[in-house]
């Protein structure tokens, strides 16, 4: 080939001018995001997860729940979430700056866990009604059996033992795993209307308009 360097140093120069325009004009464009402090909240928002919720993140990744759930909410023109109740704006880039990996998601064979705690707020869940869940498994959800440990009672019973779960004489009790998890979906939440989340209007006619 006479021309082969020539070729292929334009096919580096072309895959190299790809990545700078992807990941430093995106860096150039989002690196310097931070918080937003608000003066009269006396604090900065996103919150940062508690450990317990941060633990439960690791949780959540290592079972690859970011394969059947997503945690980003879409405006009106691309969807209907905000009509199905997944949240009450769009997400913006600020609500994952928190996140050192935000885990927004590949499908959603489940709803949208963007706020899920504000869901499970308002219809009165508790952590303990979410571990249930999880053993239990819900609404298309597998059971994660796996995350809690059957034993049998010797003395007094587990205050954190699920009721009705397990025969006479044993208890089924949740492993730090699980409850770091229930912690970290609790804590879901996109609520702070950050200015560039600001109210859209979807078109007539497109998707979300008159869902």
């Amino acid at each position: 080939m006479k021309n082969g360097f020539l070729f292929f140093f334009g096919l580096f120069l072309a895959l190299g001018l790809s990545w700078a325009g992807l990941v430093l004009g995106t860096n150039a464009q989002l690196g310097d995001l931070k918080p937003h402090y608000d003066d009269l909240e006396g604090k900065a928002f996103p919150l940062r997860a508690s450990g317990v919720a941060a633990r439960g993140q690791l949780v959540y990744q290592d079972l690859g729940c970011a394969s059947c759930h997503t945690q980003q909410v879409r405006r009106p023109d691309y969807g209907a979430d905000q009509a199905r109740g997944w949240g009450d704006r769009q997400s913006v880039a600020r609500d994952y700056v928190q996140q050192g990996r935000p885990l927004l998601g590949n499908s959603r064979v489940g709803p949208d866990l963007a706020n899920f705690g504000v869901r499970a707020e308002a219809a009165g869940k508790t952590a303990t009604d979410l571990l249930v869940d999880l053993y239990n498994g819900s609404e298309g959800m597998p059971a994660y059996r796996f995350l809690f440990e059957t034993r049998e009672i010797v003395g007094e019973s587990s205050a954190k033992a699920l009721v009705g779960a397990a025969p006479a004489g044993y208890e089924v009790v949740p492993t730090e795993r699980a409850e770091s998890l229930a912690a970290y979906l609790l804590s879901l939440k996109q609520t702070y209307a950050f200015a560039e989340a600001h109210p859209y209007e979807a078109e007539a006619g497109k998707e979300g308009a008159h869902e």
